[in-house]
């Protein structure tokens, strides 16, 4: 299901309240974004299309939406300070691969019935 319009407040909302410890093994309330940015990229592509990006937060891959010419991190949040954004293409296996079928599967399901009680 793609859809047109990208409302990231809209959006960020929904998110906090799917987030959990079933979509990332890091959730904790205080910080509920915590290890979600690649299952979040992931169900963003899937609702919104755009690319995936990423940039290098220590030594892992951080991953972004990229959606009609506009970068949305919807899980900045998670880190102290701002990010110096490389935007670098990636890929959904790159993205996959910090993730796995359980937390998209449930993150995905989640979004998408929040999604239709607000639509």
């Amino acid at each position: 299901m793609v859809l047109i319009t990208m409302d990231e407040q809209f959006i960020i909302q929904l998110l906090s309240k799917c987030w959990s410890p079933e979509s990332s093994s890091l959730y904790t309330e205080k910080h509920p974004a915590k290890g979600q940015c690649s299952v979040t990229a992931l169900v963003i592509q899937d609702c919104y299309g755009g690319q995936l990006l990423k940039t290098r937060v220590g030594e892992s891959w951080h991953f972004y939406n990229y959606i009609n010419r506009i970068r949305y991190d919807l899980t900045a949040e998670q880190f102290d300070s701002p990010l110096e954004y490389l935007d670098l293409a990636a890929t959904r296996e790159e993205a996959f691969a910090d993730t796995n079928a359980s937390q998209y599967d449930y993150l995905s399901n989640a979004f998408q019935q929040y999604l239709r009680k607000q639509i």
